[in-house]
């Protein structure tokens, strides 16, 4: 009988050091909220500095100089007190974020995405396991962190049950959870904030460009199928013969569905069926009212209704579904639950709204100073003077993106420092905002599994320890490895065959500016 690698093995021992040392690093770090207060300072003492320094540059897209504005001068201190507020509500992200969650909170509240994620592992036969075990991580990014709390735990149960080492499964549920967090087949709560603030970055350079929420979906939406055939691989041919036979535990069986649960499921699907022939009445008819009252488009055309209320649509998509299993399945009894559903959804918000007040801040500054569009401009000339053009610009974007995910672990606070200097940079060389946004994505998303900052790290590794106490972060991360190296591999390939044959990103979502 073959049993797990030892946890004192050298290649543990190795990655133990590596991650010793990145968490000491990590930890110095200050919180996202500091770091961008101390960013916002930063800009304001920078921008005094070069505005003296007659720090300048030539706009080649529009033949006109761009120079340094100080903030601190009587008028940028005066704009800065009387535009906190505004800078505040208009924040690109904040808007889509909260609607979204407004219904993806009554999903979740009810107990309709729980429900719906274990159903979704519990169906799969054994054979086919590993395959849907990832599949649902990767969908569960819809319920935030609901994957990490329900998936990634069920997901061993599920694997113990099938006869299989429940520690392949945690880990399976725990590469599609965090691994796969970008990609999905319905649009969720990071489209829109990421695009968000996209559209921020890239109007530093051109004020008229909108980045819409679905400007990455058909690309996602295959690299869902992509994510969840290298996760089969992974864990069949590499993880499972590695862990050899599982060690004897009592942990318990999965549970059933309940029959109200059961019943919920059906009339939440009747719910979701029903809403989406309304919406099919409302856009696919040639004079639908969600069209262009222009062109009748629907996609193609940023100024269509269905566009630009495509995240309160999906918002819609999650609340009558939630109402209805709520109400079947006991969950919301009155009006009163789901207002409780929705303001809980809400509350868990509120690290989100004073980080994105002080976000919102920052983004502004730079705006503000030109330093954004100075640095972006420079970055694009020393681009051209070093001959660093094309793919290999991005994907050095992307490897240094990879390093940044292994001292900050949230996506939006990463992409929100990111942005502002990269998007502007690299859609002066011709790359479009949407493809920029993509490759981030890969970079951040296939790498969230391998540092141990991320906080639901250590989450992962008590749910291990169930079944294998001498489960540590060495361990989990030689477990991880081969799941980030292969989707990050495998990810950026999909891109180039994208680039190659020139296929959109999603709706108006080209890779390159014409």
């Amino acid at each position: 009988m073959s049993q797990s690698p030892s946890p004192n093995s050298s290649l543990s021992k190795g990655f133990t050091a590596i991650l010793n040392s990145i968490e000491r690093i990590g930890n110095r770090l200050p919180d996202p909220l500091t770091l961008f207060a101390l960013l916002a300072l930063l800009t304001i003492f920078a921008s005094a500095i070069a505005s003296w320094s007659n720090l300048a540059v030539v706009n080649p897209a529009k033949n006109e100089t761009v120079e340094a504005v100080s903030l601190l001068t009587a008028d940028g201190i005066r704009r800065i007190v009387s535009e906190a507020v505004p800078n505040f509500v208009q924040f690109p992200p904040l808007g889509t974020v909260l609607v979204a969650l407004l219904g993806v909170g009554v999903a979740q509240e009810s107990g309709l995405l729980a429900t719906a994620l274990r159903r979704l592992v519990l169906m799969a036969p054994a054979r086919f396991a590993s395959p849907m075990v990832v599949f649902a991580g990767v969908l569960s990014n819809l319920a935030a962190d609901a994957g990490y709390v329900i998936l990634v735990p069920l997901s061993a149960v599920v694997f113990r049950a099938f006869g299989r080492h429940p520690i392949a499964g945690l880990v399976a549920g725990f590469a599609g959870v965090s691994g796969g967090f970008s990609a999905n087949l319905i649009i969720n709560p990071l489209d829109p904030l990421l695009a968000g603030l996209s559209q921020s970055a890239v109007r530093l350079v051109n004020a008229d460009y909108t980045v819409n929420a679905l400007a990455n979906y058909y690309f996602m939406a295959v690299s869902t199928v992509l994510i969840t055939l290298i996760g089969w691989y992974v864990t069949d041919w590499i993880i499972e013969p590695k862990l050899g036979t599982e060690r004897e535990t009592e942990i318990s069986e999965p549970e059933e569905l309940t029959i109200l649960q059961r019943k919920g499921l059906r009339w939440a699907g009747y719910a979701l069926i029903a809403y989406l022939v309304c919406l099919a009445l409302l856009t696919l008819p040639p004079e639908a009212v969600l069209r262009d009252p222009q062109t009748a488009n629907l996609i193609s055309s940023i100024s269509s209704p269905f566009m630009e209320g495509i995240v309160f649509l999906v918002a819609l998509g999650f609340f009558f579904p939630g109402i209805a299993y709520g109400k079947v399945a006991g969950t919301l009894r009155t009006d009163r639950d789901v207002a409780s559903a929705m303001s809980t959804a809400m509350s868990s918000m509120g690290y989100y709204l004073v980080l994105a007040f002080i976000a919102a801040q920052f983004v502004a500054y730079f705006d503000w100073s030109n330093l954004g569009l100075i640095f972006a401009i420079s970055g694009a000339q020393f681009l051209e003077a070093t001959s660093i053009q094309g793919l290999p610009a991005l994907f050095l974007f992307v490897a240094f993106s990879v390093f940044l995910n292994l001292f900050i672990g949230s996506a939006s606070a990463k992409w929100a420092v990111l942005a502002p200097v990269f998007v502007p940079m690299l859609v002066l060389v011709g790359y479009s905002p949407e493809a920029i946004q993509a490759l981030y994505r890969i970079g951040d998303s296939s790498t969230n599994i391998l540092t141990p900052l991320m906080p639901y790290f250590p989450v992962v590794i008590a749910f291990g320890q169930q079944y294998d106490p001498d489960l540590g972060i060495g361990r989990l991360i030689a477990l991880m490895l081969p799941y980030s190296v292969l989707f990050l591999v495998s990810w950026l390939a999909l891109f180039l065959l994208w680039t190659v044959l020139g296929l959109p990103l999603g709706p108006n979502a080209p890779i390159y500016l014409s």
